[in-house]
Formats: C-alpha cells, sequence, structure tokens
C-alpha cells in the first residue's frame, strides 16, 4: 500500500519490465459470511453482482486501489469475446465486456498522475494479464469456458497489437484445474472440437475440461512466447473463492479475486502485497 499502513497478500505476476500484476487471494478485506475468508482477516470480495455488502466491497476496491497505486478499471462480465478500452476511470464499471486494454498516456485519470489499473474477477474461470515488454499497452482478460471458445484472448491481443503493443508477456491466474472440472462428456468434446488440448479427465475418472491448456494453446497461437503461471486449483484451494466449491458445500454464495496489472513504465510505483 502506498502509506505503509496496510497489506493484501498478493501473488505477483511476471509480466516483464514494463507492468507490474498480481493475484488476490480471500484473505485482506472486510467481506463476511460466504464471503468471508478462511484465516482470521476479512474477506477481500471485490465484486458487486454476487450478494455481497456494497460497502464492503467498496472497502475492499479502495484496498485493492491503495495497494496497486492507483484508480482501477473493472467490467460486467459475461463470458463473451468483446474487449474495450478504458479512455477514463470513474470508479464505475466500463460495460459488459470480457477483455480490458490500457494504453499508458491514452487514459484520462481523475488523480491525472498515474495509469489506469485493469481488473478481472474470477472465481473458477482463468484470469488472463498481458502487458507488452516497454508497459505501454497492458490488458486483462476473463477466460472461461464460453469466453475460450468465443475467442475473447485473441480479440484481447488483437487489441492490444492495433494499439501499438510489442512483444507480449502473458500471466494465468489460479482457476479450476482440467481434474477437477468436471463436464458432460459431449461438452468436453465440442470444446475440444474447437480449443485443441483442453479435454481431460477429473480425479475421479469422469470427463473434464483443462481451461489452462487451452488458455495455452491460443496464447501460443497469438504469437505470445513469455508466459507465467501462477499454478493452482480454485476448487482445491481454499485461499481463493471457487463457485464450484460454494455450490459443492451447499451454501451457493462466495465472493470473486482479482487479477490485476497497470504500466509501471513511467515510473509508477509498483503493485506491492
Amino acid at each position: 500500500m502506498a502509506d505503509g499502513t496496510a497489506r493484501l497478500p498478493l501473488l505477483p505476476a511476471e509480466l516483464g519490465p514494463g507492468a507490474r500484476g498480481a493475484f488476490t487471494t480471500r484473505a485482506g478485506g472486510v467481506s463476511a459470511g460466504p464471503y468471508a475468508a478462511s484465516g482470521p482477516t476479512g474477506g477481500l470480495d471485490l465484486a458487486l453482482h454476487v450478494g455481497d455488502d456494497p460497502g464492503a466491497v467498496a472497502d475492499n476496491r479502495e484496498r485493492l486501489a491503495a495497494v496497486v497505486g492507483g484508480p482501477v478499471a473493472w467490467m460486467d462480465q459475461v463470458h463473451g469475446a468483446t474487449v474495450r478500452v478504458v479512455e477514463r476511470v470513474t470508479g464505475a464499471s466500463e460495460g459488459e465486456c470480457d477483455g480490458l486494454v490500457a494504453v499508458r498516456g491514452g487514459a484520462e485519470v481523475r488523480s491525472g498522475a498515474e495509469p489506469p489499473a485493469v481488473a478481472v474477477l474470477v472465481a473458477d474461470c482463468v484470469p488472463v494479464l498481458l502487458a507488452d515488454t516497454g508497459g505501454t499497452v497492458v490488458a486483462a482478460a476473463h477466460v472461461g469456458r464460453q469466453g475460450l471458445v468465443r475467442g475473447v484472448l485473441g480479440a484481447t491481443v488483437d487489441a492490444m497489437r492495433t494499439r501499438g503493443a510489442g512483444a507480449l508477456h502473458a500471466a494465468i491466474g489460479p482457476s479450476i484445474c482440467g481434474r477437477c472440472y468436471e463436464v458432460p462428456a459431449a461438452l468436453r468434446d465440442e470444446v475440444e472440437a474447437q480449443v485443441p488440448g483442453t479435454a481431460s479427465s477429473t480425479s475421479w475418472g469422469t470427463p473434464g475440461l483443462d481451461l489452462v491448456a487451452g488458455v495455452r494453446h491460443q496464447l501460443d497461437a497469438a504469437g505470445v512466447r513469455h508466459v507465467d503461471h501462477v499454478a493452482a486449483c480454485t476448487l482445491e484451494d481454499e485461499r481463493f473463492y471457487s463457485y464450484r466449491r460454494a455450490g459443492r458445500d451447499g451454501t451457493g454464495a462466495t465472493g470473486r479475486f482479482v487479477g490485476v496489472v497497470r504500466s509501471v513504465a513511467a515510473g509508477g510505483p509498483p503493485v506491492r502485497a
């Protein structure tokens, strides 16, 4: 955090010298009930659409912005392939989309000082952060099963390159793994036909999907050669919110953690744990 009075348990993402990114956990916030953390702190639920107290979410978002060192742009995720470019950060959502792109020097930020961060909310889907080597262009993408098939990753990379991005770095965050993501056999085969490498089997022997394998395949096809993976299964690892775990345990409600990235090429402070 900028003033050093608080910290969040962040998992750093390797995105090259021009950008800083991280993935949050459930810990470090003020949310309670099914949105709480598994440890001694309140939960760091960052989603306004899951039934949590809006005041708690607002507090959690302020904590994240303080640690990031600047404003954070959010999106209303709909499992599609629409990508939006951040033009002006107001604190409200950028609208319905599953990819956000920010260009250094191209966004009007309320503080007038720092480039905006872009964030992706998840609770089993794959959060993907991207940055070009110089940090000129950064992006966050929400890649669930539908977004993977619909091409949100390719659309995000294309939007970055249209705005001058050079060689790209990507960081794949915690998500449900192929050993835990059970789907009907017909659905597994349908996705595999469109995104090779995604078919898997669960640890209990039923059909599954490996979304991370599909993400890696699409990043490679898009020419992204520098890929970091913060490997953790959200269903198995209780540090993270998981929609499937919440359903399995009977509560149904859960929060969302995030992947967040912003440019630091202009000399701004890094994302700090």
